[in-house]
């Protein structure tokens, strides 16, 4: 019997008034991440970090289909290429580490809508949103010792910026999965909900980003990276009041003196 080839996995980028949503999809597998999405992954956000800041959405949703987030790796494809040194090195660092930095470094504000499995390289694309909502029934860990191989430094360096050392420990070193009420616990998510109220949850937040000043969320996020990299600089000091005479400023400062709503700029129109 001859098998036709596996079909890759998708991202599909949705663009929905002031929000945006990308969606990971790889039916059958519980959307597990193949090297294809990883590359789509990198060029949506990309994408989206490169709109001008009138067209770009106000807030990203990264979720799953068919009510999973992630389960990891597509290790399907593992067989192909992680046992070369040099195509292992390059894997990990010329294709995941560019789309988790990808998410990084964009400054729109992300949500992660977890429902399901969040494992290994889910739990890499939840941990590059800012604010992780999930489901009761979710579960989060990176399993890969039963594999074989440990995590990749960057890979790790990006999970510690939301989980603790011990708690990274006891994730590799014992192969434990966290269910939701611990990863809440744990500062792994930031809201818990019923399963069923996952996605509107998110959504009702992502809208109510989208309603605040795109430029205040954007200097908070540039700000935030500064002092993850141990400044900011006097130099990052000094252009962190450039927004003085800018719209946004004046309108939010105005509205609150006339005790009305602010009127923003909206974007998303792309």
């Amino acid at each position: 019997m001859i098998r036709a080839p596996a079909m890759p996995g998708t991202i599909a980028l949705q663009h929905l008034g002031s929000w945006a949503r990308v969606t990971l999809s790889n039916p059958g597998k519980l959307n597990a991440i193949d090297i294809s999405m990883w590359q789509e992954l990198r060029a949506a956000f990309e994408r989206l970090q490169a709109l001008p800041e009138a067209d770009a959405p106000h807030a990203i949703v990264v979720c799953g289909a068919d009510g999973q987030f992630a389960s990891g790796g597509d290790i399907v494809e593992f067989a192909d290429f992680r046992f070369d040194e040099a195509r292992l090195h390059h894997f990990h660092e010329h294709i995941v580490a560019p789309a988790l930095h990808a998410m990084l470094d964009c400054d729109i504000p992300s949500f992660a809508q977890i429902e399901g499995a969040c494992i290994g390289g889910g739990l890499e694309i939840a941990a590059c949103c800012d604010i992780r909502v999930c489901g009761s029934s979710s579960r989060f860990g990176a399993p890969i010792a039963k594999l074989g191989f440990p995590m990749a430094p960057g890979e790790l360096e990006v999970l510690s910026r939301v989980a603790s050392a011990p708690v990274l420990r006891e994730m590799l070193l014992e192969a434990r999965l966290f269910d939701a009420e611990t990863a809440l616990r744990l500062s792994l998510v930031h809201e818990v909900v019923a399963d069923a109220e996952v996605a509107n949850t998110v959504q009702r937040r992502a809208e109510r980003v989208a309603e605040l000043s795109p430029q205040a969320a954007r200097l908070n996020k540039h700000t935030l990276r500064q002092l993850a990299e141990g400044g900011p600089s006097g130099d990052q000091r000094r252009a962190h009041f450039g927004y003085a005479d800018s719209p946004d400023h004046r309108e939010g400062v105005t509205a609150f003196i006339e005790k009305r709503p602010p009127r923003f700029q909206r974007g998303g129109t792309a």
